[in-house]
């Protein structure tokens, strides 16, 4: 199993959307990315602590690929918004992708610099 850590707006509805994914095993949301320990939602929302909202998936890359994942991380949110996705507004909603080795980092790379040509 694999790990993807993400955060494109408010966890609940990314989560959602990943449960429904096949190869995705878990959905975790939570926080990240800030410089508090063990945030509130309370501590998060007064864009004082650096936090994301973001979910951690658990997928089985003989099923789905992290290039998929993400692909479908793009479609879900719009990562050209700053610090939002639609009506909800604060740092915590900003677009954020949060690697846990070299591979993921050069996809994401990758990803981005497709997404920025469109």
């Amino acid at each position: 199993m694999e790990l993807a850590t993400l955060g494109g707006g408010c966890f609940w509805c990314t989560e959602a959307v990943f449960l429904r994914v096949k190869g995705v095993i878990d959905v975790k949301p939570g926080y990240s990315g800030g410089h508090v320990l063990n945030p509130t939602y309370e501590d998060v929302c007064t864009d004082e602590t650096g936090h994301a909202e973001v979910v951690q998936i658990t997928f089985d890359p003989t099923v789905i690929s992290y290039r998929d994942i993400l692909e479908i991380f793009f479609a879900i949110h719009d990562p050209t918004t700053l610090n939002r996705q639609g009506n909800d507004v604060g740092t915590q909603y900003r677009s954020i992708i949060l690697y846990h080795n070299e591979e993921q980092k050069k996809i994401a790379e990758e990803m981005i610099k497709e997404v920025e040509k469109e």
